[in-house]
């Protein structure tokens, strides 16, 4: 018989080894860090006058905003020197010579606003105090020197706008808040409507007159998320705007102010449309985008029809524009693959010309990377589940998004829960692909994007018909041949943490193992326990999830909970936590923890005492994923990275259970 000490070192050689059921031309391990690491540039950006770009990249290991002369990209220089958390948010002014760029502390979510002057190379604070949340509300070319912020620190519950000088920090109450989850600002800085939830979970907006405030427009629960307004035209007389009533999916719409009139101007049947492309100052639309399975723009600008052929000549992949000159002469757009790093171009309009500038990752250049797969999953009721399948390479010699023999599998659940997942390249899927998993994201009734019976769908269906979604894009991988039955694991942050924990609770021999970040364990102590400028949309939470202030909600909530049904437990699990998160606080995994703890059933629990909701520093999230990717070799049997010194430097603390992932203690030792 094995002793439990022999036992851990053939589980710890095994991870190492490819599984017998990945036999074939596998390719080498990908590191972590190249998939996980910082990028060589981010978020690459336009000064107002076209002459410079900007882009966030690695300063000694630490993201900050670095720019260049367009003409030069060569010369580039660090203009932010943040060794901690790095600056990731930031923006032009309209000066053109200044940045605005916003920080937290510890993943507070507390953001300051910062101001910054790269001659004299001078940063100011536009919001220096402590426990407020600020952040840009808006910018106008009218006004060069000011900007509007959005700031809680009268009232943390509500956030009013303060206007500020950027070269001096100088900050007047522009608009008082009297209780509106937000306002619209015209380019004149005039403030022109507010909105805030009813008490049925819908959305009531006003009108700013010389008499005050009078009511302008009221849109029901069903349509609350789906309709919202963009922003004004040149001239501030047209209003443009997402609309669903009287329809399933958004359209994007225009009213003229004056006579109240609204024209659609774009839908589409499959999906609402989910942003548009404007002209930088004349404000017209020139293009719509459309996300059902891949993203697809309706070219609405004739002119643009002819920019955006050729464009599609310059390379592969699907392009976007993510930056403009003010005179619209030079932009950066970018080409985005699901199997390769993203390419930045510089497009000179004029000239018709695009010429490359860089990748955003050349770690990934010549790497066998796994295609991603969209399909469409029939839920039990007939609902269809836009989903996303990647395979490793080798074992789709075809390509057709079908493996040779079945693979253990991860199924992964998104946050949110209304948000989506996308296609193209994501280093989690590329991960698990290389390891030998099939990974599955799957939008589940409720994701956004897809219409808003889709979306509603799914109200007060947490645990319940969202949890059924997932159980069927399960169920199909297993009958399509993608999936090993008895080797699924699930997998998710925030709602995609709770929907883990639920999948252990509510269907406790579906998955053979559980990856919960940041989820919630207790809905009601979730809703307890929210950020006070969350309150004012308790309405849409009590609506769309449960009403935790009638006895009836709160015993629909503590049946909805794992924490409830924590007995049930029977597959391995892991949590990751931080500390400081505002939105899914520390209890949430603490007290689960501790309920598994008193059955006697075991749990991995790592906790970072400088993170939020998620892992920004590189060193705890590089930490993290070690520690996933032998948890998930030791339960599902694919290949790993060891964990090595992926320890150094991260604060992670693992308060329980560090013999249960084989490696973790070997690497805490090290490390102290």
């Amino acid at each position: 018989m094995l002793t439990v000490r022999r036992l851990v070192l053939v589980i710890l050689v095994f991870c190492v080894l490819p599984a017998p059921a990945l036999a074939g031309d596998e390719p080498p391990i990908i590191s972590r860090d190249v998939l996980f690491g910082n990028p060589d540039r981010s978020a690459v950006r336009l000064s107002p006058d076209g002459t410079v770009i900007s882009w966030v990249a690695p300063l000694d290991g630490v993201m900050n905003v670095w720019v260049a002369p367009l003409a030069d990209i060569k010369a580039a220089r660090a203009v932010t020197f943040d060794k901690d958390r790095g600056v990731r948010r930031y923006r032009w002014a309209h000066t053109s010579r200044h940045l605005l760029y916003s920080q937290d502390e510890d993943g507070n979510e507390n953001f300051r606003v910062y101001s910054l002057d790269l001659i004299t190379m001078r940063a100011i604070a536009l919001t220096p105090e402590k426990n407020v949340r600020a952040s840009v509300a808006k910018m106008s070319r009218k006004f060069p020197n000011e900007v509007l912020i959005s700031m809680n620190a009268r009232i943390p519950m509500l956030h009013d706008l303060h206007r500020v000088d950027i070269t001096t920090g100088k900050s007047t109450l522009h608009q008082q808040n009297e209780g509106y989850l937000g306002f619209l600002v015209d380019d004149d800085f005039n403030v022109r409507f507010a909105s805030k939830m009813n008490s049925k979970g819908g959305t009531d907006s006003f009108e700013k007159t010389k008499d005050g405030w009078k009511p302008f427009m009221s849109v029901g629960m069903e349509d609350a998320m789906t309709t919202r307004a963009m922003g004004f035209d040149k001239t501030g007389k047209l209003l443009y705007g997402i609309d669903s009533r009287g329809r399933n999916t958004a359209a994007l719409t225009v009213m003229n102010l004056e006579t109240k009139e609204t024209t659609v101007i774009a839908e589409d049947e499959r999906a609402d449309i989910s942003g548009g492309s404007f002209h930088p100052t004349e404000k017209y639309v020139e293009a719509v985008a459309v996300t059902y399975a891949r993203k697809e723009w309706q070219i609405l600008d004739p002119k643009m029809k002819t920019v955006f052929e050729y464009l599609r000549t310059v390379d592969d992949g699907d392009v976007e524009v993510t930056s403009r000159s003010t005179d619209d002469k030079n932009w950066v757009v970018v080409y985005l693959r699901d199997d390769s790093a993203a390419k930045y171009y510089h497009f000179d309009r004029e000239a018709m010309k695009a010429t490359y500038l860089f990748t955003n990752k050349s770690d990934l250049d010549g790497l066998k990377l796994a295609k991603m797969h969209p399909v469409v999953i029939d839920a039990r009721d007939g609902l269809k589940l836009v989903s996303y399948l990647s395979l490793p390479p080798w074992t789709d010699a075809d390509g057709d998004g079908r493996p040779d023999k079945p693979l253990p599998m991860v199924l992964l659940v998104h946050g949110g829960p209304w948000a989506r997942d996308n296609w193209g390249l994501n280093p989690l899927h590329q991960l698990l692909a290389n390891r030998g998993y099939a990974a599955l994201s799957v939008n589940f009734r409720g994701s956004t994007g897809l219409g808003k019976e889709f979306l509603n769908a799914a109200i007060k269906e947490w645990a319940g018909k969202m949890h059924d979604d997932l159980i069927d894009a399960v169920e199909w991988a297993k009958t399509q041949g993608i999936a090993q039955p008895d080797k699924i694991a699930i997998m998710g942050g925030s709602y995609g943490g709770y929907a883990a924990l639920v999948g252990l609770t509510k269907t406790p021999e579906a998955f053979a193992c559980a990856v919960d970040i940041v989820g919630p364990s207790n809905l009601l102590t979730l809703l307890g326990s929210i950020p006070p400028y969350w309150k004012p949309m308790l309405d849409m939470f009590a609506t769309r999830v449960g009403d935790p202030r009638t006895e009836e909600g709160k015993a629909m909530l503590k049946e909805r909970s794992p924490l409830t049904h924590v007995a049930k437990i029977k597959r391995p699990l892991l949590i990751g936590q931080g500390k400081n998160d505002p939105r899914v606080k520390e209890a949430e995994a603490d007290q689960i923890v501790d309920a598994m703890k008193e059955r006697g059933i075991p749990v991995t629990y790592v906790l970072y005492p400088d993170e939020g909701h998620g892992f920004r520093k590189p060193e705890n999230s590089k930490s993290f994923w070690a520690i996933v990717e032998s948890f998930f070799c030791q339960y599902l049997g694919g290949r790993k990275e060891p964990i090595g010194d992926d320890f150094e430097g991260s604060s992670l603390q693992v308060k329980e259970g560090k013999e249960g992932v084989p490696g973790v203690a070997e690497a805490l030792q090290s490390k102290d």
